[in-house]
């Protein structure tokens, strides 16, 4: 696939210029057009180069959702710089680790900065910067790393995947002639697009850029309380996770909102079981498209509202799959297997973490450590993911099924399970149920349903009711804290 021949963000910034006075931020009262905010990332580029940042810096932005936000980060690219985005709701353990990765200066829109660390550079000093009216120069070299994506951290510290300048240019959100054909359904429906939480959200940045390409406009929601944010800026589209989407729908069974301006809500973070994608596709209608990537690969896969739940689409051209098995052999359709992926923008590895590159960077593929399977058809599915099992009586069982049985359940809107070590078995299984609003899950009941279909070994030793899943920083379940609310005692 031909790439263009000028460096990254050249395209971001041709797609500004060609919007010239069509809004393509709201933030509050101020819509922002595409000469604007061109000019924003002009002078932000000039106050960055005065303050001697350049190819190869590492650049951190702690930042929120606002127009300065997004040119300052189109900007650390134009410099070359190595940009490395900051999600809220870190520790600070995991903040002090994200800013001791080599760290050049910290952009941030607050007066101060964090208290330890490089030095900090203001959104107001650097846009004091004269604008000159030309075109930026571009100084990302194409082996350079352009930003670090962080991962959830779910494990412990989060890892820093490293995407080069070359692979930002690979990427084809930017480019419409290279949509897949699920893109260009969902770009058709990006007149509106609401954005909130962080910029530094991959999710959320490249369906802002995937905007910009359609002609659309970035919607601040601030706070993101749905359906009231989407009621009240004409959302055309945004970015939920499934726990959002279960309640989206909950609040739309029992006080229906004006959501007739709503074409798309993309389903992110964690797989939605086929009964509840048919749920919210009944109440919401077709509005539903379930994206598949990871931090990793960028996007994979993406089902439209017209796919066959509970499949995630039809991989585009561009993106290499392979299903293996344990052993690394590839299996037939049907199989589930541990999906092996190719993208044209994935990371090159882990930042400063050669043992962990070397385990998911294998031979220009990466371990997605995901299961799933093709159908006859092509379309992919998801089973679960590889670490998360239970080993009972040295027996391993994924989570992914004892999940999807208790999901199935029409009193359960959302089903979490874990593994603690136990006395008799080594491990044991632990659920955790959200019911349905105005239901109350038989407990028996569901424990009934797992053994009838996965045994015995499978039966949850508890099951506890909660109000919702914690979540962690980058708005996913978090299961480590549901091992801490596991029941001393057994049920």
């Amino acid at each position: 696939m031909p790439t263009p021949a000028e460096p990254y963000p050249g395209v971001v910034l041709d797609l500004l210029a060609a919007a010239g006075d069509r809004p393509v931020f709201e933030h509050g009262a101020r819509a922002v057009t595409g000469a604007q905010l061109l000019g924003l990332v002009r002078r932000t580029a000039a106050g960055l180069r005065a303050a001697a940042v350049g190819p190869g810096d590492g650049l951190a932005m702690l930042l929120g959702v606002t127009p300065e936000a997004f040119a300052a980060i189109i900007a650390g690219y134009v410099v070359g710089a190595r940009v490395v985005g900051v999600r809220p709701g870190l520790s600070d353990g995991q903040l002090r680790h994200v800013l001791g990765q080599d760290i050049a200066a910290v952009v941030t829109d607050a007066p101060t900065g964090p208290e330890h660390g490089p030095r900090t550079l203001t959104v107001a000093e650097l846009l004091a910067a004269p604008d000159d009216g030309g075109p930026p120069g571009l100084s990302g070299r194409p082996h350079d790393v352009a930003r670090l994506l962080h991962t959830s951290g779910s494990t412990g510290m989060p890892k820093a995947c490293a995407q080069t300048y070359a692979a930002l240019n690979a990427a084809w959100t930017v480019r419409p002639r290279a949509w897949p054909p699920a893109i260009r359904e969902l770009a058709s429906r990006l007149r509106r697009y609401l954005v909130f939480g962080s910029l530094s959200s991959q999710v959320m940045m490249e369906y802002g850029v995937l905007t910009l390409a359609a002609g659309g406009t970035m919607v601040v929601a601030d706070p993101p309380a749905f359906p009231n944010a989407i009621v009240r800026h004409r959302a055309s589209a945004t970015v939920i996770t499934v726990p959002r989407l279960y309640k989206l729908v909950a609040a739309q069974r029992d006080d229906p909102a004006d959501l007739s301006s709503l074409r798309a809500l993309m389903v992110s973070g964690s797989p939605l079981a086929a009964s509840r994608l048919r749920e919210a596709r009944d109440v919401l209608g077709p509005v539903v498209f379930q994206g598949y990537g990871q931090t990793e690969t960028g996007t994979i896969s993406m089902a439209t509202p017209s796919d066959v739940p509970p499949s995630v689409g039809f991989p585009p051209d561009v993106v290499d799959i392979v299903i293996r098995d344990a052993g690394g052999r590839p299996v037939p359709p049907g199989v589930d297997g541990e999906l092996y992926v190719r993208t044209p923008a994935q990371a090159v590895g882990y930042w400063a973490e050669p043992a962990e590159t070397a385990e998911v960077f294998v031979d220009g593929w990466v371990r997605t450590r995901d299961l799933g399977h093709f159908d006859e058809d092509g379309r992919l599915y998801l089973a679960g993911r590889t670490r998360d099992v239970v080993i009972v009586n040295a027996n391993l069982y994924y989570t992914g099924p004892i999940e999807r049985v208790l999901a199935a359940s029409p009193d359960v809107a959302e089903a979490y399970v874990v593994g603690a070590p136990d006395e008799d078995t080594g491990e044991a299984v632990h659920a955790f149920v959200v019911p349905v609003a105005g239901r109350a899950p038989d407990l028996g009941e569901l424990r009934r349903l797992v053994g009838e279909q996965l045994g015995a070994a499978c039966v949850p030793a508890t099951v506890t009711v909660i109000e919702e899943a914690p979540p962690a920083p980058n708005g996913k379940p978090d299961k480590r804290l549901l091992m801490t609310a596991i029941p001393r005692a057994e049920a």
